[in-house]
Parts: C-alpha cells; structure tokens; sequence
C-alpha cells in the first residue's frame, strides 16, 4: 500500500514517521511533481496538479477540521474525502468559546483597562440567565461546545440544517428554525461548515436578529461573516462587541480595522489546532478500515460540503 504525503505549510518528517509506525506495511512519502501512483494521500491545501497526476486515489485524508478549500479543486473520480472527527480539536474548541463567553460576560476586558488606567472599579453582576449563548453548527466540534457551556449554567440554543437533540440544549433546525434561534441568542458562536449556502450567513440581517447587546464568536470561517455588516452593528451599539478567530484573508492584513477596533478581540487561527499525535492514529484507523472494505467516520458528502 502507498500512501502520499501533500500538506501546504507543514513540516512533514515527524508525519511521515508517524503514519511509517502505525501502518508499518504501508510506504509513506512525500509527493513530488510525477511520482507514483498513491492509494491514499494525507492533504492540506494541495495544489491542483497533485490532485490530477493522482486518479486513482481511494482515500483523501485532510488534516484540517474544514474541507472547503479542498472541495474546489477538482477531485479524482470515486475517491473518498475524509475529515478528522475530532482529534483533539473539540476540546480546544471549547475551551476557547468558554474563555470568550464568559471574558465577555465577566467584563474582563473592561476591568483590563481600568487596571491599565490604575482605577480599582466594581462592576454590577450581570445574570447568566441575560446572556443566552446560541451555537450554529452542531457536529463534532458545536456539540462539545454546547455541552461545555452548560456546564457554566447558561442556557444554551443550538442549530443546525438537519434536526439534531443534545441533553440540556434546545435546538433549531433549518430556515424555519434559524429565526427564532437567532432571537433567543445574546451570544452566537459560529462552528458551521463553510458552504456555498453559509457563504456570508454572519450578515447585517441575520446578526441583527440578536438580543441587543449581542456578542458574536467565529471560530468557523472568515468567508461566513460579511465584515462590513459587523462593523456598522458594533458601530451602532446594537452588538457589544466580539471575538474573531478566523478571517476572510489570513494573516489578517496590516491595517485592517478589526486589528484596532475596540470592541474586537482577534486570534491568529489558533481556536483549535490539529494534533498531530492523535491525527495520525485517526488516520491510520480509517485507512486499515477502507482497506478492509470497511465503513469509515468523517468521509464527505461534497454536494453538502460536509
């Protein structure tokens, strides 16, 4: 069996003697312009031409939690496109929603400032009961996430395009649903799948819907949220700020106005990073299984996106 290594960006010796130990019958290299046929390759933002002198691929294997840049690229016919379940990401994720929600519900970054400034200020306790959180988006990652933030006794909304239950969560589901999940919500985290029909989803119409005082955490993709819209809300006092993790172009350019903006909070991608250890074992698990004839977790369905 030959396996492929392609991933943009990566350091690939500690990957190829990772997928080396757990599939030791396997060859694992790192593809080159005309190299040999592959059975399955392990991917991040390959080129097109890795994909086209690759046809007969059964399984494509990405390291990162989101498919969309490799669903552009056109595909070897019949192959499979596999996503990590989780591998250690979802409890990064919330970890990091929990941080934001609740620096914002705490008012840390206002007590932040007031020490800078040498002030010693109290702060009225806010309700957690005034601060619904709504999660769009509940797969792997979204359902961790609504769970954690149970745990903090908030009350937690969810939605999702296909009807889905989580014990202590109440959830939406669709275009029917989207309305009322969006006006129970005070804080909305995004974790949805970038798709052509989520495309610009976090716009002026749809963050307008939020309780006022609204609070947005994207830790999906740039390409979700209309940045304009989200200015002119924040801009005119009906959202209280927000937590950006993902951008539209990354690194987020010099000079752009969320960097400055003092109701913003930006993190360089850093929401939820892949763990090499633990991908490696998913991937190699899911390789033996496709071999095997068969059925794997995560593999996409590229008319969802998903």
């Amino acid at each position: 069996m030959n396996i492929t290594f392609c991933c943009t960006d990566t350091k690939a010796e500690p990957w190829l003697e990772g997928l080396r130990a757990a599939l030791p019958g396997a060859t694992v290299t790192v593809w080159q312009a005309g190299a040999p046929q592959a059975d399955h390759a392990v991917v991040w933002a390959p080129p097109q031409q890795f994909l086209d002198e690759q046809p007969a691929l059964k399984g494509l294997f990405n390291i990162g939690a989101g498919v969309d840049a490799l669903l552009k690229l056109r595909l070897p016919p019949g192959v499979k496109v596999v996503r990590l379940d989780d591998a250690g990401m979802s409890v990064q994720m919330a970890e990091y929603v929990c941080h934001a929600v609740i620096r914002h519900f705490r008012e840390f970054d206002g007590y932040e400032a007031d020490v800078k400034a040498g002030q010693w200020s109290f702060r009225k306790p806010r309700e957690r009961k005034d601060f619904p959180v709504g999660v769009m988006g509940l797969g792997v990652l979204g359902e961790r996430v609504a769970k954690a933030l149970r745990v903090f006794e908030f009350p937690v909304f969810g939605w999702s395009r296909s009807p889905k239950a989580i014990e202590g969560v109440v959830t939406h589901s669709g275009e029917v649903g989207l309305d009322t999940f969006l006006g129970n919500s005070r804080v909305l985290v995004n974790l949805l799948p970038l798709t052509p029909d989520t495309r610009d989803i976090l716009n002026r119409k749809t963050l307008g819907r939020l309780k006022p005082g609204g609070y947005l955490i994207n830790v999906a993709r740039g390409a979700h949220l209309v940045e304009d819209d989200l200015l002119a809300l924040l801009d005119s006092g009906h959202m209280a700020g927000a937590t950006l993790d993902v951008f539209r172009t990354e690194p987020l350019p010099a000079g752009h106005p969320f960097w400055q903006h003092p109701k913003i909070t930006v993190t360089p991608h850093t929401s939820a990073r892949t763990l090499r250890d633990e991908s490696i074992a998913q991937i190699a698990g899911k390789i033996r299984a496709l071999e095997a004839g068969q059925p794997v977790a995560g593999v996409v369905d590229p008319v969802r996106g998903y």
